[in-house]
Order: C-alpha cells, then structure tokens, then sequence
C-alpha cells in the first residue's frame, strides 16, 4: 500500500496542487498530468535553491527543478483527477518534501501495472501511486517470481491493508474475504490487492472449496464499476481507497466496506535500483516533513492520517 485502521477526518491546511494538463501517458493512454508545488520561486529550469535538502539531489534533477513522478490517477484519496489536476493524498505528501527539496514535483498518469517500467525506461524519475512496498518489486520478479528488471527502492511513507467492499446495502451478505470462495470479484490487475484475491482464491481450493472467480481490470475504476452493476460480488481494494469509495460514491449510497483489513503494510516512492542519491534525498526530506508536521498535515487534509508512518524508512516491505 505498522497497521492502521484510516478513518475520515477533516483537516484545516491545504497544500496546493498546480495547474495541470492532459498529457500522453507512458503507454500511449490520454491521461492527465499535475504537479504539487516545491519551494516558493523554484520551477523547471532552476539551478540552485534555498532549501535545506537541494544539495543532496541529483545534479540532473537539481538543474531540471523538477522531480518527475508516474502515478496511477484514478485512485481517490490517494491520487485522483480533480478539476483537470491530479490530486490527493500522495500529491500533497510530494509538496510537503518539495518544500525541503527545493524543487516541485509533477505528477504523470498512466497505468498501474506500466509505472515501474516508466521509471526503469527514464520516463519518470520515482514513481508514488500508493504503491506497496513488497520484495518482488525492490528484487525485479513479476507475480511468477520470474526476473523481468533491476527492481526498484522504495521510500516508505504509508502503511495500509487491502479490505474487501461490496454493493451497499451488501446483497449477498459478504461478512469477509473469507466469504468469497466460488463468487466473482473485481480488482485492479497488477496490485497486491490481486494478489490477496489470488491467495485467498487457493485457500478456498485447499479447503474443499471452489476458487474465487477473479477478474482483473486495468483500472480501479473499471473494477468498481463492475461491483457497482453487480457483475461481482465483491471488490478487493486498499483500505484508504475502499473508505473513501463507501463514503463518497453515489453520496455514500453506492458501496460499503466489510471485513478487517488484510496484510497491511508499507507504501513507498519507487525509486530506480541506479539512483541511491535521489533515494536518499527523498527519505531525508520525508524525515523533514515528518519532524515539521506538514507530511501529518498533508495525510489528515484526506482522513488518511492514521497510515502515518512514525520515521523514514527504506524497503521495509516483504
């Protein structure tokens, strides 16, 4: 995405997103592009900065003035498309440490399961889209085990745990993940939350009893919808999304959460396995904005301050 259980709070400070514009994506979709603001007076093309954390960036990234991210926007309150800019939780998070980096961000969509080989191509240099920080990833294996990269870094600054939502109202009286054997559920392809069906899918079968009927969608959005219609069951999402579904979708009429959440554990800023100064820029400016309140800050302004993490951390997923 250690454990939290998010609620909804309302918070009082708003870190700005920038203008933004509908850009191509890495793989060639219509997608929108958006940037959190850095530090006051530093934008693309500046050399130097103020800030206290610009010298431990990369020279490239210090000239650029700008740190550019690949992230899945279509998953609200993490990263969403707003008015024709991206944001959400992890824009406002990036402001927080553009702010000590002395550079902004500027945020990219594509899908999901295409960021990683963004960030390795050089399109995009880290990638923060409530990504979870697991071993296969930081190791390069796809969900074979098999080698397809070099694997990537991560700096961890969330903790959340899949959860399983269903129609309002809950028809077919899902009370868990448990439930789910021999009925169809929706995920997004290429998450841990797949994952967490597909685990549970071969629980079922080992008990006796049929598998779940997995359909895996490139978008969350499209595997939401597919609940909504009730075309599945059940979806499989990450807790702060899943939360916001139930309370914001249709007016809070549309879907509800059932269950406890499922292996928490850490979100991280994906960063290339080549580039440890920008790995290490990052987790210093993520320790900065926790010491100064504006990451909490950044979290609550979405009701997603309990998946703080306490200190900046590196691969600590498994």
């Amino acid at each position: 995405m250690a454990v939290r259980i998010p609620t909804r709070r309302t918070l009082a400070t708003v870190l700005a997103a920038t203008t933004a514009s509908l850009l191509l994506s890495a793989c060639g979709d219509r997608t929108a592009a958006g940037g959190s603001s850095g530090a006051d007076g530093v934008g693309a093309g500046a050399a130097k900065s103020d800030a206290p954390l610009f010298a431990k960036l990369p020279a490239d990234i210090r000239a650029a003035g700008v740190i550019k991210v690949g992230t899945d926007a279509t998953y609200a309150p993490m990263e969403f498309v707003e008015n024709g800019k991206i944001v959400g939780v992890d824009p406002d998070v990036a402001a927080a440490l553009g702010k000590h980096l002395g550079v902004r961000f500027e945020f990219t969509s594509g899908t999901f399961d295409s960021l990683i080989t963004s960030l390795n191509s050089g399109r995009q240099d880290v990638v923060m889209s409530s990504m979870s920080d697991t071993m296969a990833r930081q190791q390069g294996l796809d969900d074979k085990g098999q080698k397809t990269g070099n694997g990537v870094d991560f700096v961890d600054y969330f903790v959340a745990g899949s959860v399983v939502y269903v129609q309002k109202g809950n028809p077919q009286q899902i009370r868990s993940i448990a439930d789910l054997c021999g009925k169809k559920t929706a995920v997004q392809r290429g998450t841990t939350f797949e994952e967490v069906a597909r685990t549970r899918s071969k629980e079922c079968e080992a008990s006796g009893k049929p598998a779940l009927a997995i359909e895996s969608f490139p978008t969350d959005a499209e595997a939401q919808t597919r609940v909504k219609a009730g075309g599945a069951v059940a979806g499989v999402n990450d807790y702060p999304v899943a939360a916001h579904l139930a309370l914001k979708a249709d007016g809070g009429n549309a879907f509800e959460v059932v269950g406890n959440q499922i292996q928490a554990g850490p979100f991280g800023i994906a960063v290339a396995k080549g580039n440890p100064e920008l790995r290490d820029a990052l987790k210093a400016a993520l320790a900065a904005s926790i010491a100064d309140g504006s990451y909490q800050k950044a979290l609550d302004k979405w009701g997603a301050g309990t998946g703080a993490v306490a200190t900046a951390d590196v691969n600590t997923g498994s």
